[in-house]
């Protein structure tokens, strides 16, 4: 008879390898490795701090499958997590900021719990928000963002989020060729996905000429598509950027972080 190990297992002979004592035993690394079933139990200081930084920024379904814990586990945690008895007065200046981080990604319920206020609050803090409006250009800072979050928000809560009048937003859009992810357009009520034109063959020999050279945003103006749908049909078809384009794209690159750098310096 083999003997056995500590843990119950079963050891191995000399000269052979170790075998794995059953197949079907759960690995429970979370962060590198996926269990083959969802981990149960206590809930590690880790994981918790991650779905603070989630929750309400995507759903529970997403949430549970990057924590590998059941969307039932991740929705009772969520509640303990933000269990605080609900602050009232007036905003501060971080909590508007945070209010919209969550405005279209998420219910009301949901940015209540997160921020700690009532909904009544925060609905009348959107409202509010949708008062405040400037007809100025977005900055550099704000144009990042805003191409971040445009496949996942509405125009107009876009146009709350970044107090500029639809108009605005919408012309961005347009000038940027973007476009709304098709998963989003389907999760709107009463609202179709918009279906992008099928790349022919005139199209695609098209982009196979001009992406090694040409920007993607103007490529985007020439196919009449969105930068989205140009880079994921370049990269399927295994198209690459010039070197000379890479580096022209990197001092673009740098340029725009000295922009920015300037401008957040006193005095400049």
């Amino acid at each position: 008879m083999l003997p056995t190990t500590t843990n119950g297992g079963t050891a191995a002979r000399p000269g052979t390898t170790p075998q794995p004592e059953d197949e079907t035993v759960r690995r429970t690394t979370w962060g590198t490795e996926r269990s083959a079933t969802p981990r149960r139990g206590r809930w590690s200081q880790a994981e918790i701090a991650r779905l603070q930084e989630l929750y309400g920024l995507r759903d529970e379904a997403a949430i549970a499958r990057e924590l590998n814990r059941p969307v039932a586990s991740v929705r009772k945690m969520a509640e303990q997590a933000f269990q605080a008895t609900p602050r009232t007065g007036p905003w501060t200046a971080t909590e508007v900021q945070n209010l919209k981080r969550y405005i279209g990604g998420t219910t009301p319920e949901t940015i209540a719990r997160v921020l700690g206020r009532t909904v009544d609050e925060v609905q009348s803090q959107i409202v509010e928000l949708r008062r405040v409006q400037t007809p100025a250009g977005l900055t550099q800072d704000e144009m990042v963002e805003f191409k971040r979050l445009y496949g996942t928000r509405t125009d107009d809560d876009l146009a709350v989020i970044f107090g500029r009048p639809l108009a605005v937003v919408q012309d961005v859009a347009a000038r940027l060729r973007l476009a709304k992810d098709k998963a989003f357009l389907r999760r709107l009520a009463g609202n179709p996905a918009s279906k992008m034109p099928r790349w022919d063959a005139a199209a695609i020999e098209k982009l196979r000429q001009l992406y090694p050279t040409t920007p993607n945003l103007e490529l985007a103006r020439v196919l009449e598509r969105s930068v989205k749908s140009v880079v994921s049909k370049a990269h399927n078809l295994g198209l690459k950027k010039e070197a000379e384009r890479l580096r022209e794209m990197g001092r673009e690159n740098v340029s725009l972080r000295y922009q920015r750098s300037a401008a957040t310096t006193p005095g400049t």
